[in-house]
């Protein structure tokens, strides 16, 4: 089989995302799974819709589009504001976006009423991480502007932290959220059907002791891909940690000394890495590198250890391991590490199902799924 290539265990992320739909459920929350780690991929998107998820949310209207047009049935959420150029687009397909800018709106309701359709908005608020979102005490007059807009619904408020500044959920933040839709519906008469109180961050606080509020749903990738919460990167009890794991091959296994000489200047990526005399090790070289995923987000196997990497190779310390030439190393993967892995031509992505397993996975091209 080739590599390096994703192992995608469908099996595994469906037991997590169900896991972690019926622990929200029991708090009153919904589960919208994120599918933009992905690439779209329309077979992990239906493993989430078969383990409860409310809706699918990405950040791009391209895999939003793949999955439509692969049939999936599902709310589709765009989950990153839409850009002016795409409005048309995000119409077409999304049933709900995230939103901040007023301008934005608009152009959704032009190409909306163009479309005959009625598009459903999220106003995403700032409370703290200094992403996206409007400031709280600006939402009552940007809520009745959005009103007056035609073929425009809308469908609630949210917030994002621990994204940009690792800002934390807490009782604080997340009251003031639920604080902030009361509100909205006592100035304006209205329903706020969706309050949107963030995302796999907000697991320890939502699944905690905390008086949950009138949080309704939340977004979750990270933690039903890796069964990581996102804080701390702790595993989360119950949940599988490799439901995607990344496999590299041997292309050098030497003895060398660990010093490098000669003079010292820069790497090829603009480093000076540290290095430290071991004498000589057994080192190996694997066909994987910057151009392909985030080597520093790679977790290797117990008695291997990465000790540098290059665009194209990712050199390690096999310690008492003679590992030969066409051996195959697993790693477990970190967010960025993923991220980049699913969105490299140079990585094939391998999904195994209970129906495939005795017939062996299906390779798939994510690229032609995605139609990038």
């Amino acid at each position: 089989m080739t590599a390096p290539r994703l192992e995608v265990d469908l099996q595994k992320i469906h037991h997590n995302a169900r896991t972690l739909v019926e622990l929200l459920a029991v708090r009153g929350i919904s589960v919208t799974g994120v599918t933009k780690a992905t690439l779209g991929s329309v077979e992990i998107a239906g493993a989430l819709i078969s383990a409860g998820v409310r809706a699918l949310g990405d950040s791009r209207i391209e895999n939003i589009a793949s999955m439509r047009r692969a049939g999936l049935r599902a709310p589709m959420v765009l989950i990153r504001s839409p850009m002016l150029s795409q409005a048309q687009q995000v119409v077409a397909h999304a049933d709900v976006s995230f939103n901040t800018e007023l301008d934005v709106i608009s152009k959704l309701s032009c190409a909306a009423q163009k479309a005959g359709r009625t598009h459903g908005v999220v106003v995403m608020v700032e409370l703290g991480d200094l992403r996206e979102g409007i400031m709280p005490g600006e939402l009552e007059s940007t809520v009745r502007q959005i009103l007056r807009f035609p073929n425009i619904s809308l469908r609630g408020i949210g917030t994002n932290l621990a994204c940009r500044s690792g800002v934390s959920p807490d009782a604080g933040n997340m009251s003031e959220l639920s604080t902030l839709a009361t509100s909205i519906e006592a100035t304006f008469g209205l329903t706020v059907a969706t309050v949107s109180g963030g995302n796999s961050a907000n697991l320890a606080w939502a699944l905690g002791d905390a008086d949950t509020g009138r949080i309704n749903d939340l977004r979750l990738g990270e933690a039903i891909l890796l069964g990581r919460e996102t804080l701390h990167r702790q595993p989360i009890d119950g949940l599988h940690l490799d439901a995607i794991t990344l496999v590299a091959e041997v292309i050098e296994s030497k003895v060398k000394p660990s010093l490098p000489w000669g003079e010292i200047a820069q790497t090829a990526f603009g480093e000076k890495p540290p290095v430290a005399d071991r004498g000589d090790i057994l080192q190996v070289i694997l066909a994987i590198g910057q151009q392909d995923t985030d080597p520093c987000g790679l977790h290797a196997p117990p008695g291997i250890e990465v000790l540098g990497h290059s665009s194209d190779h990712l050199v390690a310390d096999s310690g008492s391991n003679r590992l030969p030439v066409g051996a195959e190393v697993r790693f477990q993967l970190n967010y960025s590490a993923l991220l980049r892995a699913m969105t490299s031509p140079y990585v094939a992505k391998v999904i195994s199902s209970p129906s495939s397993r005795g017939q062996g996975a299906s390779s798939i091209d994510f690229f032609k799924t995605a139609g990038v």
